[in-house]
């Protein structure tokens, strides 16, 4: 009664050559397609998802689910005998027009799978993008666009393709960063004076500046009213936000007690006796 059943729907044709049958056999692979492509996805988060970082863990996820679902439609289609080669010259011409409409948006997908791929930084990871004047730190990649809080507290939304193509400078990717500041004396004082007098203070009142490497003291510019010292120090990346204010005070502070000139510009104005 079964065999009879399915030659009755064989035997109804609705359209082109199609007919119950195949529909619904067509409609089985498609359900199968649909609980394959659920299964694989809970069994990707359950075991491979957490040894990945979230937004990859997601976008992935989501490659996956869609990847089968489109296969086991492929597989409908062929299974159905739908003649699909009109639709895909209407598809052709189609996608043409919307491919110049949406080649950002390609842009930025193909940038997003690079991104996840490569892994310049990663989510939590504090970032520099000197091209853009953006600093802060790196809340997730997502499917075309980038989320970065920045250091203020706002957050900025970067489309892919120029997240992908900037300059990127990790701020996390060593475990010592250096810090760098310049400051003024007047040309009447001593210099290795001036520098032993800041290396002192620099070891006595900021602890967590590194020893080795040692600070370093440059003689940076001659300036118009003052020789210019650039001071360099190592020191653990946590403290990285501490250290440039607390170095100038210090230097400040040191200079001061010394009893060395910090000049302020100047100038010197003649006026003819005549």
């Amino acid at each position: 009664m079964a065999i009879e059943f399915l030659q009755n729907l064989d035997s109804i044709e609705i359209l082109g050559g199609l007919t119950l049958l195949s529909l619904f056999i067509g409609g089985i692979i498609m359900a199968i397609g649909v609980i394959v492509a659920r299964t694989f996805r809970v069994v990707f988060i359950k075991y491979y998802a957490p040894k990945l970082e979230k937004d990859t863990a997601q976008n992935l996820g989501k490659i996956i689910y869609f990847g089968i679902i489109i296969i086991a439609f492929l597989v409908f289609t062929g299974s159905t005998g739908v003649d699909l080669s009109g639709l895909l010259v209407a598809g052709g011409i189609f996608g043409v027009v919307i491919g110049f409409a949406t080649q950002s948006v390609v842009s930025n997908l193909i940038s997003g799978i690079f991104l996840m791929i490569e892994k310049p930084v990663k989510q939590g990871d504090s970032l520099d993008l000197p091209d853009m004047g953006i600093d802060g730190t790196l809340l997730d990649i997502n499917t075309f666009s980038v989320r970065v809080r920045q250091f203020d507290g706002t957050v900025i939304r970067i489309p892919n393709e120029k997240f992908f193509t900037t300059n990127i400078r990790s701020l996390v990717s060593t475990p010592v960063r250096r810090s760098e500041n310049i400051v003024g004396i007047a040309y009447k004082e001593d210099i290795d004076g001036a520098i032993s007098v800041l290396d002192k203070a620099i070891r006595k009142s900021m602890p967590f500046v590194l020893l080795i490497p040692k600070p370093e003291f440059r003689i940076k510019e001659l300036a118009d009213s003052s020789v210019n010292i650039e001071i360099l120090v190592w020191h653990p990346r946590e403290d990285w936000g501490e250290v440039g204010p607390k170095l100038l005070k210090v230097a400040k502070n040191a200079l001061d007690e010394a009893g060395i000139e910090i000049p302020f510009p100047q100038r010197v104005v003649w006026q003819s006796k005549e």
